[in-house]
Order: C-alpha cells, then structure tokens, then sequence
C-alpha cells in the first residue's frame, strides 16, 4: 500500500514526540494505545490501530524500566505494530509479533544514547557549580532531540521499507555490538538500584528492603503464584506502607497534640 509523503512526515513527527514523552514529558502520549490511535488517523484505518495499540498495551504492561535497564522500547515497538498491521493488512497479534525486532532496536537506541549522554552529566554538574541554567538546558535539549531523531528515523525508514528491512537490519547487528549493549543494559539495572537506595536508604528502611526480596523468594517458588508475583509484591508493599503512613500519621498527631497540651498547661 503506497502512502503519501505528508503521512510518512507525520509518522516521523508523532514518533520524534513520542520518543521524547517517554522520557521527558511523562505524559503517556507514547503508550501503545494512544499512539495505536494516532496511527490509526494518520494511515486511515482508526479501528486497526486501536486494536493493535490495545493488544500491544497488554503486551507491556509489565514491561517497566527499572534504574537504567531498559525493557524493549514500546515507542518503536507500539508504532511499527500499527504500521505493518494497516499497512501489511496483518493480524493484531501477527503486527504485534512481527514489531518485536523494531523495539530491540529502540531498546538497542536508549541504551546506546544513554552511554553517549553519560560523559555529559559531568558537563552539567560543571555548568550547575556556575550556575549557568542555559548550559544544562542546552544539553537537555541536545538529548531530546537525539533521541526523537533516532526514534524517528526507525520507524520512518521502517515504514517505508517494510517488515523484512527491518528484520535484515535486526540481523546485520554484529554480535559483538549486541552483546555489548545487552550487557551495559544489564549493568546499568544495578547501577539505577545503587543510585536510589543512595537517596532513599536509611537506617529505617533496611528491614524493608530484605523483607522484600524474601517475600519474593517465597512467592517464586511456588507455581501457582509465580506468575502474579509482581502484581502480589505490589500488594504486600502498598499494604505495608499505607500502614506505615497511618501510623506515622497517628504518631505525629498524638505528638502535636501532646506539645499543645503542655503549651496550655505553662
């Protein structure tokens, strides 16, 4: 199916906005679902991209960029499903299948232009010690562009070459280039737990933080909760932090109340 160039300039724009809301706007304008929809617009067929933005939303749920690690991008991923399915005539499940080497190759980008912006971050601890806002603005801006550049030449070259392109591109990775951002990705996990145990961590949270990884041990471990377990871990930890709030609330009431009781008797 061909299309026109104000449609393939329009893929190029949603998806540059799209790539930089993931990270800097917050505005879950890139969920595969909202952008399943603005496809859907773009390309002409709504009902399409709201099937397979919704299929591919379902897809992601759990998949959450925890420190630095990052999961297979839903930005590309999520777009590219919506492309092949209208333009291709796909299956939603088929379209969401056929996308997965397009969101490697997002995951691929976010991790490679996060090692690129890294020497940077000195830079703007340079420019914070001069209290020069316009120069961590600059590099702030640097960084969105790359990145909506980057997400937009994907998919845009992707769009307009199709699946195989895109599978061959996947392909003609050297090993060596993969591995190595597989494991940069999978060290930086660890360095994101490190960077918010060093602001959250205190000697009041330690017990806390071994009881979670002991309740995730035990749930598992069993097969029936294995599944669910994140979802459970969720729970137990709402549960036991709204407690805790309650009693600190609880605590800090009596405690004013206490402090003005005395106040009156002087």
């Amino acid at each position: 199916m061909e299309y026109s160039i104000v449609q393939v300039v329009l893929v190029f724009l949603v998806t540059f906005i799209a790539a930089i809301d993931q990270f800097n706007f917050l505005e879950s304008l890139y969920q595969p679902i909202v952008m399943g929809l603005v496809i859907g617009l773009i390309l002409g067929d709504v009902r399409t991209g709201l099937v397979v933005g919704g299929t591919y939303q379902l897809m992601t749920i759990g998949n959450m960029p925890i420190g630095g690690a990052q999961p297979p991008n839903a930005v590309v991923g999520g777009i590219m499903a919506c492309v092949l399915a209208i333009s291709l005539k796909l299956d939603a499940n088929i379209a969401v299948a056929t996308a997965i080497p397009f969101s490697l190759l997002g995951q691929y980008g976010v991790t490679l232009i996060f090692t690129l912006m890294s020497p940077l971050m000195g830079k703007a601890d340079q420019y914070a010690a001069e209290a020069n806002p316009k120069g961590i603005e600059r590099i702030n801006y640097f960084a969105m562009a790359l990145l909506g550049l980057v997400f937009g030449a994907v998919v845009t070259l992707f769009f307009i070459g199709g699946a195989t392109m895109g599978q061959a591109v996947v392909d003609a990775i050297p090993t060596w280039l993969s591995d190595g951002l597989s494991a940069a990705g999978g060290m930086m996990r660890f360095v994101g737990f490190a960077i918010l145990l060093k602001f959250m961590m205190n000697r009041d949270m330690w017990g806390f933080y071994f009881l979670g990884f002991g309740l995730a041990l035990v749930v598992s471990t069993n097969e029936v909760l294995a599944t669910p377990a994140l979802l459970i871990l969720a729970l137990i930890g709402f549960g036991i932090a709204y407690w805790d709030f309650q009693q600190q609330t609880e605590l800090k009431g009596a405690a004013q109340e206490f402090d003005g009781g005395e106040e009156d008797g002087i």
